[in-house]
């Protein structure tokens, strides 16, 4: 439909633009370096991720004008990947194989009464495997992960190192065997894997390591540029969403009251002219945060919008 010559007319359209981290992947592996940029890169993003059609550019010959900035960043809980499909494997070797009391078990999977030299396992499992079990050891009246003796990636091993038969392993089973890990015993273990590891944020959350939002928003400083001139610049606590679910039980966290009004507004509208380019970056300064930001696993999603009035023609 053509454009009516003459006539413009004055819309509330916000503009928003993100970068989502998909399921069991990381941060890292969607951006490397210190900055994170927005209005950017806006091809093959759904209009879930982005409204803008071209990178930093506004549609056609259409002008905007900013009168609030908010940073929404998803409280969704992480995926973790698996052995199979992504090959991210927490291994150790020589654990013990007991009962729910203590004992031991022989070659022949029977009960040795006591703790002492019995029948090991080596493993090597899925993070995501892992991930469940440290929840269950923390959780579990018992406070430990049970990680049966028949799962996948575990090998039983007789005292002298070779694998166990199958019938005998069935034996040790049905006495109760299996390997009992201690919620540190399996942070250790998954902390071992240095960079596919977790960040404390989310290998312990809401335990005293902070929360993914507070880590990002305390962490970071967030830049509005129109052309190359800086229009503000500020840590990015400085812009609440104002977006997102909430709730008084303090079992997760979101960055802002979710009302429209609970958010930064610009003092005077920034105007952003016909195509005139734009961008806004987020900026993680110190070094050792960002490699601990590097290890986020997903689902995560980061919005920044840019809230407004958008003045278009006519069609």
């Amino acid at each position: 439909m053509a454009v009516v010559q003459g006539i413009r007319e004055k819309v509330h359209l916000p503009l928003y633009d993100s970068l989502s981290i998909e399921p069991r992947k990381q941060l890292v592996d969607v951006e490397r370096s210190s900055t994170l940029r927005f209005f950017v890169n806006v091809q093959n993003k759904t209009k879930l991720e982005t409204n803008l059609q071209s990178a930093s550019l506004l549609p056609h010959y259409n002008t905007f004008e900013a009168r609030a900035m908010r940073v929404v960043i998803s409280d969704l809980p992480p995926q973790f990947p698996d052995a199979e499909t992504d090959k991210v494997t927490v291994k150790d070797d020589g654990l013990a194989i007991t009962d729910d009391e203590g004992n031991s078990f022989d070659d022949n999977g029977n009960v040795i009464a006591g703790a002492g030299a019995g029948i090991t396992a080596d493993i090597e499992i899925g993070l995501d495997q892992a991930m469940d079990l440290l929840h269950d050891a923390r959780t579990s009246d018992d406070k430990e992960g049970v990680l049966d003796l028949d799962a996948d990636g575990v090998t039983v091993l007789a005292t002298n190192g070779a694998e166990l038969g199958e019938t005998q392993v069935d034996t040790a089973i049905d006495g109760g065997a299996a390997i009992r890990f201690t919620a540190k015993e399996l942070e250790a273990l998954i902390e071992g894997l240095e960079k596919r590891a977790p960040p404390r944020v989310q290998l312990r959350p809401h335990d005293g390591a902070g929360t993914v939002i507070g880590k990002l928003i305390y962490n970071t400083v967030t830049t509005f540029y129109v052309g190359e001139k800086v229009m503000i610049s500020m840590p990015t606590w400085f812009f609440p969403g104002g977006a997102g679910e909430y709730s008084g039980t303090g079992k997760f966290t979101t960055n802002g009251e979710p009302s429209p009004l609970a958010t930064f507004r610009f003092a005077e509208p920034i105007y952003i002219d016909r195509q005139q380019n734009f961008r806004v970056e987020i900026e993680v300064p110190e070094a050792d945060v960002l490699k601990d930001l590097q290890k986020l696993y997903g689902p995560l999603s980061i919005w920044v919008v840019l809230d407004g009035y958008m003045t278009r023609g006519v069609q």
